[in-house]
């Protein structure tokens, strides 16, 4: 009998940066989870930030339901704020390296995040449109829990690593470690639904922050680097990887996994050198691939989360 590879869990943020949320099930679009990443947060320059800046977002709880059209932030000293969603006029921000037009959220939200994190901070709605997600050629993301157990070998540490600190959206059971690296280029049903591995998630300082606290207490690119740091990938220092969704449908913790075939994998002997960037893979709307040193520069690492 074969193993069995299946959905372990499935996190949302309903808000870019603040506390990641378990979920059930979702129904994926083209543009993956409705109302992931609904909103993020700027500084008063008018950039995105994220909890890789700014720990302390990560312990602000939001609760979003986009149909009524409410938010809630619920802060660790038990305060909330709550209210009806109600945007202000559109003015240019930096969504990493894009400058767009975005809409403030009005109400207290914003004065609330910035009394708590101690920075004048502005909560703004997604543009419609615009996948708030770190990577623009995949909608979600992918780890196998056998990637996190392997990490914390590495690590050297006695319990098992919190999978929210990569804030990724779907764990896989029933997977070699690491073996999600060898699916860029290649499709899998998930659920109803079927993805595209577009690429590996290249990993910044967010991930040293605890997922509850935001408190810097682990040494994860140091890590990653030991063991990873010269690997041949999309991104620099990856751990998971990031999918386009190309038929949508509704995945829920425990639907089965399946590689489908007909797809080829650009990092094996048959995609030639894993270690430059070859330009067919551009051409087909694929990344390409390119060494994953320490010298590699490299996206911009403030993409991560």
């Amino acid at each position: 009998m074969g193993r069995r590879i299946a959905v372990d869990w499935i996190s949302v943020a309903p808000v870019k940066g603040l506390r990641l949320l378990p979920r059930s099930e979702v129904r994926l679009t083209a543009d993956g989870v409705p109302g992931d990443r609904a909103f993020f947060v700027v500084d008063d320059r008018n950039v995105m930030i994220s909890m890789k800046r700014v720990g302390p977002l990560a312990a602000v709880v939001p609760d979003h339901d986009p149909v009524a059209g409410r938010l809630a932030l619920r802060f660790p000293d038990g305060r909330s704020v709550a209210d009806t969603v109600r945007l202000g006029a559109a003015t240019r921000v930096r969504f990493f390296d894009t400058e767009l037009r975005a809409r403030p959220v009005e109400g207290e939200f914003s004065a609330a995040l910035s009394e708590h994190c101690g920075v004048s901070l502005r909560l703004m709605a997604t543009p419609p449109g615009w996948v708030s997600f770190d990577r623009r050629q995949g909608v979600v993301s992918v780890l196998s829990l056998a990637s996190l157990e392997r990490l914390r070998e590495v690590a050297g540490l006695a319990e098992p690593i919190d999978h929210r600190r990569f804030r990724m959206t779907f764990g896989f059971s029933g997977l070699d470690a690491h073996e999600e690296d060898r699916w860029v280029g290649r499709d899998l049903q998930v659920g109803e639904a079927v993805l595209r591995i577009a690429g590996h998630v290249g990993r910044c300082a967010a991930t040293t922050r605890d997922a509850d606290t935001g408190v810097m207490d682990l040494k994860t690119l140091r890590h990653l680097a030991a063991y990873r740091g010269d690997l041949a990938a999309t991104e620099p220092l990856p751990f998971g990887v990031h999918a386009q969704v190309v038929r949508p449908g509704p995945v829920s913790v425990g639907d089965p996994v399946m590689l489908l075939a007909g797809t080829v994998d650009p990092l094996s002997r048959e995609a030639g050198d894993a270690g430059t960037v070859d330009p067919r893979s551009r051409e087909a709307g694929r990344p390409g691939v390119t060494s994953a040193g320490p010298g590699h520069p490299g996206p911009d690492r403030e993409r991560r989360r």
